[in-house]
């Protein structure tokens, strides 16, 4: 992208102007959050079981003994030798923040269909923390719509992002986040969830490309990320045009 170069009092009302618009960003941020908060509730019904470290856990045991827990759906298939490099580059963002969500009276867990011991490994190579296990067996990713058969796929639209999806912008795995409340006598609730960029607010990483000259400076949404022990050691140099 081509840049005018032009005095600092040029800038300052160029900004000035900017302004406006990101004000108006956050105004309307604090609008669907408040329209999220206030979103119907549906009781879960389903007994759900996930192999974790610990040995096998309902969905109410991965609250951990808080009120609240956040799931993030990470792509990871049964047959799959390492997580998505999407969900990577999420999960990069994670471990930093548990300490403070625990403190606010909400858990956090990455499930994959991906066999436990696959994950560990996985998440060994990364050097990652937060807590992830596995929902392999269980109907709980595509009830959440996240996880796809080859049958599924094969048949036509599969239902994604809360619409049917052509199977050829599907996959047998995709990302999404959802959100649940643990009432004081044991029952869950699904509350909401999020997919394709849906949770894209959680990559601190790409607020921060977003202030930067060049921004994001993708082709594609995030065709630039790796996993972390990929990328090159020296970056290529991208010059500033004006």
């Amino acid at each position: 992208m081509e840049h005018s170069v032009v005095s600092r009092e040029e800038w300052l009302e160029a900004r000035r102007a900017l302004l406006v618009k990101e004000k108006e960003m956050t105004r309307m941020r604090d609008r669907v959050n408040a329209a999220r908060l206030a979103l119907p509730w549906v009781k879960v019904d389903k007994d759900y079981v996930f192999d974790t470290p610990a040995g096998a856990r309902a969905l109410a045991d991965l609250f951990d003994g808080r009120s609240q827990l956040v799931v993030y759906h990470f792509m990871f298939g049964p047959d799959w030798e390492a997580g998505c490099p999407g969900c990577s580059f999420l999960a990069d963002h994670l471990d930093g923040a548990i300490v403070h969500l625990n403190n606010h009276d909400v858990s956090f867990v990455c499930v994959s269909r991906a066999p436990l011991d696959k994950i560990e490994a996985y998440k060994r190579r990364m050097g990652w923390q937060f807590p992830w296990v596995s929902s392999f067996g269980s109907d709980f990713n595509f009830d959440y719509h996240v996880s796809f058969t080859r049958e599924d796929l094969a048949a036509g639209p599969v239902f994604y992002n809360f619409r049917e999806t052509p199977p050829e912008q599907a996959h047998d795995e995709l990302p999404g986040l959802s959100s649940f409340c643990r009432d004081t006598d044991g029952t869950v609730f699904h509350t909401y969830s999020n997919y394709a960029r849906g949770g894209e607010e959680m990559l601190g990483t790409m607020m921060i490309l977003d202030c930067a000259p060049l921004g994001r400076n993708e082709g594609s949404t995030m065709d630039f990320v790796k996993r972390h022990d990929e990328y090159e050691t020296r970056p290529k140099a991208a010059a500033c045009c004006h």
